[in-house]
């Protein structure tokens, strides 16, 4: 755990118990602070009088000592509208803050030399996030990772020299975290996400932005320029006198990274050196993770990791739970569990990566549901759709070879049959559902591990290595 010191003996309310929210009262009461706890939800509230802290409703209390509100991430900051506490919290003057920002503040007072890297993006961040935290284990850091990709970052140790910080955070995460200042900070790419809470793209970018924007003084902003808001986010960033380390894997850079033919290259001052290569590298197929692979490389070459211990590195990475998973094999048939991809645009990744693909999708359908992946259809050799998309699915895949499954057990079951007796050399049973997972399981994680289960059980499967 982290003490939050910058608190000591001042009153801090806390609203939103979930993981970091109670994580945030630990840390804060540690480093001396008066916690006011409160939620919404009941249950939230009585783990926190179990865990020994006083607990209010905050609309019945005087806000006049507070010295500040944090806020769990998931409650509305700005959009639609921002929620009861946060205006409570305005109309007495009390700065509204998240965990992440006591983070920072404990850095700065304690250890401000300390590695801190913050990645974020629309998409990769958390395989980025995870790559970076193994390269820099196998470089010998003492490594803590979190944020949004699972750990509270207040439940991790504490920084100091010789430990670094790898830390994921969402848009959410950024909006309360007003002195941002990662050693090194990560944009992947910008495209329409979480509109509901930000009101507007444009907003929403600017809101990345602030991540690569608050790189301290000395440190490396890392951004990939394959979309146009990073290509201006990083421009700017460059007349702000910040130093840029721009990633592509569309295009070759006159300076920068990018990827060419499966090898990362480096260019500067005219001068091209290769950094490493990610052919037959199974964890990091794909075009995507191309780009999640060349900004990790950068952050790595940033910290002074070497190219042997990042070859090394980038070959033994495991890949992400539930994220392009290689669950197992069976005679020429792959089995790829890519749950997270839970939208068009991450689908679209997993479809891209593979040429003979029987692909299991649905569940809870998102807008525009699998329209913009008909330029991957080609690839498909049938589909087998499960959940409350089938139908609607069914519709848009028109002549593609497709059953309605309804169930994942059926879906794999069929998967698996139809692609041994294709007789295709590299045939690939892939579960990227292109949706939500609220119909049938009750988050992605849950389903891919029922993938996982149903595939390992599977006669003759055999773990991929």
């Amino acid at each position: 755990m982290i003490p939050v010191t910058s608190f000591a003996g001042k009153t801090v309310a806390v609203f939103g118990l979930g993981g970091s929210g109670l994580a945030s009262c630990h840390a804060l009461k540690a480093g001396g602070a008066e916690v006011i706890a409160a939620d919404d939800n009941a249950e939230n509230v009585a783990k926190a009088v179990q865990a020994g802290f006083i607990t209010a409703d905050l609309r019945n209390v005087s806000w006049a000592n507070f010295a500040a509100l944090v806020l769990a991430p998931g409650v509305p900051l700005t959009h639609p509208v921002p929620h009861w506490s946060v205006l409570k919290a305005r109309e007495a003057g009390v700065e509204v803050i998240g965990d992440i920002e006591l983070f920072c503040r404990e850095r700065r007072r304690h250890a401000p030399d300390a590695p801190f890297v913050a990645i974020t993006g629309t998409n990769g961040k958390s395989t980025t996030t995870a790559l970076i935290a193994h390269l820099t284990k196998v470089a010998g850091y003492d490594t803590q990772m979190g944020g949004n990709i699972g750990t509270a970052i207040l439940s991790l140790e504490p920084p100091r020299m010789g430990r670094v910080h790898v830390i994921e955070m969402s848009s959410y995460q950024i909006d309360l975290t007003p002195s941002l200042d990662p050693s090194v900070g990560i944009l992947l790419n910008v495209s329409e996400d979480h509109i509901d809470r930000h009101g507007t793209i444009a907003h929403y970018a600017a809101v990345k932005e602030r991540l690569v924007a608050g790189v301290q003084t000395g440190g490396t902003a890392i951004v990939g320029v394959d979309d146009g808001f990073c290509r201006d986010i990083a421009d700017r960033l460059d007349r702000a006198g910040k130093k840029v380390e721009r990633v592509s894997v569309r295009n070759p850079l006159a300076s920068g990274i990018h990827v060419e033919h499966g090898t990362i290259v480096r260019t500067a001052g005219g001068a091209r050196s290769e950094i490493a290569k990610l052919g037959g590298i199974g964890s990091l197929r794909g075009q995507h993770n191309a780009q999640n692979a060349a900004c990790a490389a950068a952050a790595a070459l940033a910290m002074g990791i070497s190219l042997d211990v990042l070859q090394n590195g980038l070959r033994s990475f495991p890949g992400l739970a539930h994220r392009m998973e290689q669950v197992g094999r069976r005679g020429n048939v792959l089995f790829v569990n890519d749950s997270k991809g839970t939208n068009a645009d991450a689908t679209a990744h997993a479809l891209s990566s593979f040429a003979d693909i029987f692909w299991i999708a649905g569940g809870k359908p998102k807008a525009g549901g699998i329209t913009g992946l008909t330029g991957y259809f080609p690839r498909i050799r049938k589909a087998y759709l499960i959940g409350e998309a089938a139908q609607e699915f069914s519709g848009t895949l028109g002549t593609v070879a497709h059953e309605i499954s309804q169930t994942l057990d059926v879906a794999v079951e069929h998967a698996a049959r139809d692609a041994e007796a294709s007789g295709l050399t590299d045939a690939v049973v892939l579960l990227s559902p292109a949706c939500a997972s609220f119909d049938q399981y009750r988050n992605f994680e849950i389903r891919g591990t029922k993938f996982r289960d149903l595939v390992q059980a599977l006669p003759g499967v055999k773990p991929v290595v």
